[in-house]
C-alpha cells in the first residue's frame, strides 16, 4: 500500500487497440445453444440414464442482465462461434515475427505515442502490465520495447485485473529513481483463457489494449497532463477467480487410454470463478480501499468527478461506485465501456479513462481503478492540470 501526498509524476497520454471483430449477445447465444443441443443429442442416453446432467441454454437476456454486457471484441470471431471449437484460431508465429500480444500491444503505445508527440527516444522503459501473458520469455515488453525501438529497458507484470493501477504505479517508482517517462502496456486477449462451452462464464470477456505513458510532472507539458496525487494497492489471495493453465500442464498429460477418455485435457485449466462469492467478497474490499485512499489523501468523495472503474461487472461497478458516494452514481460519474468492450480484465479501467475524460476540466479529479483475481485490488488519484 503506497500514498503519495506530492504529484511528482503525471499521465501524459492514453492508447488504444481495439480489434477489428465484435461478437454480439445473440450470435454468442446462438452458437452456446447450437453447442448445447448438440451435447445433449449425442449424450441423450446417459442423460435419460441419470449418468450426466443435460446442458442448459442460455439467452442474451440472461447475459445482459447477469453482466451488462451487450457485445465483445474479439481478435478472432470465427474460431469463437464454430460450435465444434468454441475458442479463438489464433495460430502460432515463428519466432522472428512479432508476437501477436505483443503487436496489438504496440498498436495501443503507438496511439499514445502519438497523442502525446513522443518518439522511442523519448522513452526510457516498458511495462507490459497483464493478466494473460502469452509466454513466460523472452519478456513480452521487450519484444515491444524492440518492436518500438525504444532504448532503455522491459520487463513483464502479472496482477491479473489490477495490473494497470500496479503498473502505474511500478512506473511511478521507475521515474522516482531516474526514468524521464514509462510505457505502460496492457495487451488483453481474455478470449484465448476463456471456456465458451461454460454458460455461467462464456461471455464475459473481450480482447483489446491500452497503453499509458507516465513522465515527470517537472518536464514541460506539450499536452494534456494529470497529476497523480496517489496510490494505493491491496492483495489478498483467494482461490474464487483462477486460471491454472501454465507451462507445466503438459507434464501432466495422461498416456494410453486416460489420454483417449479426454477429448479436451485442459478445459478445467481455463478461467473459472465463484460469482457469488466474487461479489460478495471484493466489492467492499474496492469500496474500502477507495474511500480509505481518498481520505488519506485529504480528498472527498463528493469532490471527485469521475470514477474510472475496471470493467467487470455492472452490479459491481454500481455497488462500489454507491459504497463510495454513499448514494447511486450517475453514467456521467462512473461511465460504462463492458456494454461494448465486455471484461478486459487489466484494460478495462484505462478504456473508460481514455474514452471517458475529454470533458474534465482543469483541477478536477478523478480515480482509476482495477480490482479482480488475487483477490488484487488498486487506485489511483489523478488531477487534470493541462
Amino acid at each position: 500500500m503506497t500514498d503519495h501526498a506530492a504529484a511528482d509524476v503525471r499521465i501524459v497520454a492514453t492508447g488504444l487497440f481495439t480489434p477489428p471483430h465484435a461478437i454480439s449477445n445473440d450470435e454468442l447465444v446462438t452458437a452456446f445453444n447450437d453447442y448445447v443441443e448438440r451435447f445433449n443429442d449425442e449424450n441423450a442416453y446417459q442423460i435419460d440414464a441419470g449418468e450426466i446432467e443435460p446442458l442448459q441454454k442460455s439467452s442474451a437476456a440472461f447475459v445482459e442482465k447477469a453482466s451488462g454486457i451487450k457485445s465483445r471484441f474479439v481478435l478472432d470471431k470465427a474460431g469463437i462461434l464454430d460450435t465444434a471449437r468454441m475458442a479463438p484460431h489464433i495460430p502460432a508465429r515463428p519466432n522472428e515475427q512479432l508476437s501477436v500480444l505483443a503487436e496489438i500491444a504496440v498498436n495501443a503505445a503507438r496511439d499514445a505515442m502519438r497523442n502525446a508527440d513522443l518518439g522511442p527516444d523519448d522513452i526510457d522503459g516498458v511495462i507490459c502490465a497483464a493478466s494473460n501473458l502469452q509466454r513466460g520469455y523472452p519478456a513480452i515488453a521487450v519484444e515491444i520495447q524492440d518492436a518500438l525501438g525504444i532504448d532503455g529497458f522491459g520487463f513483464d507484470m502479472n496482477v491479473a485485473c489490477a495490473s494497470a493501477a500496479f503498473g502505474i504505479e511500478t512506473g511511478l517508482g521507475l521515474i522516482r529513481a531516474g526514468a524521464k517517462r514509462i510505457l505502460m502496456v496492457n495487451p488483453e486477449i481474455c478470449t484465448a483463457h476463456l471456456n465458451f462451452r461454460d454458460r455461467d462464464s462464456h461471455f464475459i470477456f473481450g480482447d483489446v489494449a491500452t497503453a499509458v505513458i507516465l513522465e515527470r510532472a517537472d518536464n514541460a507539458p506539450t499536452g494534456e497532463a494529470w497529476d497523480i496525487l496517489g496510490t494505493r494497492l491491496k492483495t489478498k489471495f483467494s482461490n474464487n477467480i483462477r486460471n491454472n493453465f501454465g507451462f507445466l500442464n503438459h507434464c501432466e498429460r495422461e498416456t494410453g487410454d486416460q489420454a483417449d477418455a479426454q477429448n479436451d485435457p485442459f478445459t478445467d485449466k481455463l478461467f473459472i470463478q465463484e460469482g457469488r462469492k466474487v461479489f460478495k467478497e471484493v466489492v467492499p474490499m474496492v469500496g474500502d480501499l477507495i474511500s480509505g485512499h481518498l481520505e488519506t489523501v485529504g480528498i472527498a468523495a463528493a469532490d471527485v468527478k469521475r470514477f474510472w472503474l475496471h470493467q467487470a461487472n455492472l452490479s459491481m461497478n454500481e455497488f462500489i461506485a454507491r459504497k463510495v458516494l454513499g448514494r447511486d452514481a450517475t453514467q456521467e460519474e462512473a461511465p460504462v465501456v463492458l456494454d461494448d468492450y465486455a471484461n478486459t480484465s487489466s484494460a478495462g479501467s484505462i478504456i473508460a479513462f481514455h474514452k471517458h475524460r475529454a470533458d474534465i476540466a482543469m483541477g478536477e479529479i478523478g480515480v482509476i481503478c482495477g480490482f479482480g483475481a488475487g483477490y488484487s485490488a488498486g487506485s489511483v488519484i489523478v488531477r487534470k492540470v493541462a
